[in-house]
C-alpha cells in the first residue's frame, strides 16, 4: 500500500467540500498541522464565509480555493498539478439525505476522487460519512454500536454509503489506494446552519427567544459529536486507521428534551405529534478510533455547546 507509516502529517493535502461546515473545520486543523491545503468546492452547499479565518490565518501559499465541481475533467488536472499526498471528502451524505440526484452526485463524487487519486498517485482517500444511515434502529442493550454489527442501510443513503465503501475497499485492492472511512455521529459546532442539525436549530431558537418543535416526545436520543473533535480524527486519520471504516462518535447518548434542557436553560419546547426521526435512539462504541487513531473525543455537550455562536 501507499500509505505514509510516519506519524508527522503530510505536506500537501486536498479537502473537496472544504468550505462547508465540516470541511472548513478539517481545513483550519490541517493549516495548524503545518500542511499546505487545496480546497475544492462547488459551492452548492458551502461557502466561503466559512474559509474567512483559514484564509486571513493561513501562511503564504498554504492555502489554495478551487471552485469548480469534482466531477468534471478540470478536477483531475488540479490533483495531477498540486500532487495531495491525501485528499479529503466531506459531507457527501447526509442523515437525511434521500433523493436519487443527492445519492448519485454523492457516488459520482467519490469515483472522481478515486479515480484521480489513482491518476496522481495520491497515497490516501479520507472520506466522512453519516452512521445513523448504515445500521438502522439498534436495540438499547447493544448501544453503543460496535464497529462490528452487521450494517443494515436505511433508505437510499444508507445503500449509497454502503456502496461507497465497497468502491473504497475495490480501489484499495485493484488500484493501491489507501483508504480510512470516518463514520460520524452528530456533529455540531460553528457555521452550521440551523436547518442541518438539530443543535444548531436549538441554539438559533434561545438566541431569539422563541421555543422549538419537538418531535415525538423528546426521549430519542443522539451521539452529539463537537466539530473541533472530528476534525482532530480527520488529522489522524491522515497517516493511520488504513482499510478501516471508524466509528467516530462521542459514545454517549443525549436526548432531545435533555439537548434543549442544556440549550433553553429552563425554558419549555413545544412538543409535535408529528413522528420523531427514524431512529430512536443512537450512539456509536469508538473502541477501533482509540486503538487504530489514538482518538477519542473530549469536548462533553455542556463545553461543546459553550463554545458555538448561533448562525442565522
Amino acid at each position: 500500500m501507499n500509505q505514509r507509516n510516519v506519524a508527522q502529517p503530510p505536506s500537501a493535502v486536498l479537502v473537496v467540500g472544504g468550505a462547508g461546515f465540516l470541511g472548513s473545520h478539517i481545513v483550519d486543523r490541517l493549516l495548524s498541522d503545518g500542511s499546505r491545503v487545496d480546497v475544492v468546492d462547488d459551492l452548492s452547499s458551502g461557502s466561503l464565509a466559512n474559509l474567512s479565518s483559514a484564509r486571513s490565518s493561513a501562511p503564504e501559499g498554504a492555502l489554495r480555493i478551487h471552485t469548480l465541481d469534482v466531477t468534471i475533467p478540470e478536477f483531475g488536472e488540479v490533483v495531477r498539478l498540486r500532487r495531495p499526498e491525501v485528499m479529503y471528502v466531506t459531507s457527501l451524505l447526509t442523515p437525511t439525505t434521500s433523493d436519487a440526484d443527492g445519492c448519485t452526485k454523492a457516488y459520482a463524487v467519490a469515483v472522481a476522487v478515486l479515480e484521480a487519486a489513482v491518476q496522481a498517485q495520491v497515497a490516501k482517500v479520507v472520506i466522512t460519512l453519516p452512521a445513523a444511515v448504515l445500521y438502522g434502529e439498534v436495540p438499547a442493550r447493544e448501544m453503543p454500536i460496535k464497529e462490528d454489527r452487521e450494517r443494515r442501510p436505511v433508505g437510499l443513503a444508507g445503500v449509497t454509503a454502503m456502496a461507497i465503501i465497497e468502491l473504497c475497499e475495490l480501489y484499495r485492492r485493484n488500484h493501491d489506494v489507501e483508504f480510512t472511512i470516518l463514520a460520524l455521529s452528530t456533529v455540531y459546532g460553528a457555521r452550521q446552519r440551523p436547518e442541518n442539525n438539530v443543535v444548531s436549530a436549538f441554539l438559533s431558537a434561545q438566541s431569539m427567544g422563541v421555543s422549538p418543535n419537538i418531535f415525538g416526545d423528546g426521549k430519542q436520543t443522539r451521539d452529539f459529536l463537537f466539530v473541533d473533535d472530528a476534525a482532530d480524527a480527520a488529522s489522524r486519520a491522515c497517516t493511520k486507521g488504513g482499510g478501516l471504516v471508524l466509528h467516530i462518535g462521542s459514545g454517549q447518548q443525549t436526548s432531545i428534551k435533555d439537548l434543549w434542557a442544556l440549550v433553553g436553560k429552563g425554558s419549555a419546547a413545544q412538543t409535535s405529534a408529528k413522528p420523531a426521526h427514524h431512529l430512536q435512539r443512537f450512539a456509536l462504541s469508538t473502541s477501533r478510533a482509540r486503538l487504530h487513531l489514538g482518538w477519542s473525543s473530549w469536548t462533553s455537550i455542556a463545553e461543546g455547546l459553550s463554545q458555538v455562536t448561533p448562525t442565522s
